[in-house]
């Protein structure tokens, strides 16, 4: 906290560190420097008062705010370790991540606000504590002028922080102490806690912010992830504020009150630096360009995308309508465990060519390489493999918490010497590096990364549906979403019953954005005869490859594949009509 407050404090403390645009249209509020270490210290001396030590776990479950940023920074203060979950995930994720962290505390709001609807964040987190034997306080904030039930754990935060001290001296902390846990998705089983600590992390981050965006002092620095993502963490609290900016943090949607909100925003806050996620370019790009032309979006220099590969029409689209042809475009491939941007347009020697869609070129000692199926590295260009980082880099994750094999395994073990990233990604006649999307059983729904397992394990829970598999398919907006198979217990009369149940389910133990647009009953499903499910030959099905399924040859049955396809071409059928 010392380099994203102290120093800018010192030098200028009335610059304006946070911009706030409230889900309420047009009710920015400006937050300076001085202002935001003055909540950062209250907040962190309000901590310390109820045991909060050096090294205790905190969550952070708020939407977008300053007292949200300021949270993350008084943990930081103090030697604790925040891990900020979304708050738009269920209790049942919420509770997951706090049990595997032992947090000791929450901090939460009475409620939140997001297009217009309000979110019952506490009564949320009410529900995933009861399971949490290791958490002593909830810290409530208000967000709303609703009253929620108190109880004996339950502190209010604004009141306790106005009685608290402005001065909190920061905790000397060792450069690879921890900093910060944030869950995301993998191939299996449950999320996993992804470490990242003091000093790379944080130099990790504000040298991409300065050199991928090219951050003037004075910009406008507009980043609309929310916080709970790892792009909010680099790039709308971390980056931007150890660089001394100004970083919007916006807590509303793209179409809320209407597909102009973002445009409105840019043109009202001046912002100068835009940076977001495809699925929202995509969304936005169905309502036509009237909503985008309406503002003036002059201020705009630079353009990002990131979460996902962006694809062809809605770069163009980014780059034309909203950059008016005039903008820099990054596409920005990086993942949780990276801490930061890893490859990217910019930087580049002066006016260097931008390939529409492609992430292109390495940042400063980030080292790609391909591999092939056989462990080698693949050498010359026109070339497709395995995406890995040949040496380490100051942002990297250090290990999974709690897990440390878990780490060594997802990361190093498959190609022994690099970092394996799970990506597939080609390398094009000039060099440059263009992302294919995952190679495991990962997939990205709106920027999101999921896991197929979970949802799987989601659904494995009804009890009239015995066996289910989820493989992604293609969708217009939100990139890729989630198709489910599932095998009933007995033939009923209940599917559509059945299939809403566990839509339900899977929203409650997740969250809304993982139910799958698709639930196929299908007879049985296509296994290996050793049991293992071949998702491979479903995503054949559901691509409409059926003429190319491959080696089936170690199916246990190769006749399920034509039951499979039968049962598809039904639905889609019925589905159309």
């Amino acid at each position: 906290t010392v380099n994203c407050l102290d120093q800018h404090v010192e030098k200028s403390p009335d610059r304006v560190a946070l911009i706030w645009e409230r889900d309420e249209p047009g009710t920015a509020v400006h937050v300076t420097y001085r202002e935001l270490q003055d909540l950062t210290c209250r907040l962190a001396n309000t901590l310390k008062k109820y045991g909060i030590q050096k090294g205790d776990r905190v969550a952070i479950y708020m939407s977008v705010s300053p007292l949200a940023v300021a949270a993350m920074l008084a943990c930081a203060r103090i030697g604790a370790v925040h891990t900020v979950v979304f708050a738009g995930f269920s209790a049942e994720s919420l509770a997951g991540r706090l049990v595997d962290s032992g947090c000791k505390a929450v901090i939460t709001y009475n409620q939140g606000v997001r297009g217009g609807r309000t979110i019952e964040l506490k009564a949320t987190v009410d529900e995933a504590v009861k399971n949490c034997p290791s958490i002593k306080h909830v810290f409530v904030a208000q967000r709303t002028d609703n009253k929620v039930q108190m109880g004996d754990r339950d502190i209010p935060l604004e009141e306790e922080m106005s009685k608290a001290d402005s001065v909190c001296t920061p905790e000397s902390m060792d450069s690879e102490d921890m900093l910060f846990m944030l869950y995301t998705s993998g191939s299996t089983g449950k999320p996993k806690g992804i470490v990242h600590t003091q000093a790379g992390y944080l130099l990790y981050a504000a040298l991409t912010h300065k050199y991928v965006f090219d951050y003037q002092q004075g910009d406008v620095f507009g980043c609309v992830a929310d916080i709970g993502w790892i792009t909010g963490h680099s790039y709308v609290v971390y980056g931007p504020l150890c660089n001394g900016a100004t970083s919007v943090l916006f807590e509303s949607t793209p179409v809320y009150p209407d597909p102009g909100r973002y445009w409105e925003v840019v043109q009202r806050l001046k912002i100068n630096q835009f940076y977001g996620a495809p699925t929202a370019i995509r969304l936005l790009l169905n309502y036509g360009e009237e909503w985008v032309k309406k503002y003036d979006r002059s201020s705009l220099k630079v353009l990002g995308s990131v979460g996902e590969p962006i694809n062809k029409e809605a770069w163009q689209w980014f780059h034309q309508v909203v950059g008016e042809g005039r903008c820099t475009l990054v596409d920005t491939w990086w993942q949780t465990e990276t801490g930061g941007i890893c490859i990217a347009p910019r930087p580049s020697e002066e006016e260097a060519e931008i390939v529409p869609a492609m992430a292109m070129r390495p940042f400063f000692g980030i080292v790609p390489v391909l591999m092939d199926e056989n462990g080698e590295v693949i050498e010359g260009n026109d070339v497709s493999g395995a995406l890995c980082i040949a040496q380490p880099w100051p942002g990297m994750a250090r290990t999974i918490h709690g897990d440390h094999q878990r780490f060594v395994d997802a990361y190093f073990k498959a190609y022994p010497g690099y970092y394996f990233t799970g990506d597939g990604a080609y390398r094009s006649q000039k060099g440059y590096y263009q992302i294919t999307g995952r190679m495991d059983d990962v997939i990205n729904i709106s920027g999101h990364r999921l896991g197929t397992a979970e949802i799987e394990d989601a659904m494995a829970d009804h009890p009239e549906v015995p066996e289910t598999a989820v493989v992604g398919y293609p969708h217009k907006i939100k990139g890729e979403g989630a198709f489910a198979f599932i095998v009933l217990k007995e033939q009923t009369a209940r599917v559509d019953h059945i299939k809403e149940e566990l839509k339900t389910m899977v929203a409650s133990k997740i969250a809304k954005y993982a139910v799958p647009d698709h639930i196929l009953v299908v007879k049985r499903l296509p296994k290996t005869r050793s049991g293992k499910i071949m998702r491979r030959l479903l995503r054949k099905v559901v691509t409409e490859q059926s003429s190319n399924m491959g080696d089936v040859t170690t199916l246990d049955d190769p006749s399920v594949v034509k039951e499979i396809l039968d049962a598809y071409q039904k639905y889609k059928e019925k589905s159309s009509s």
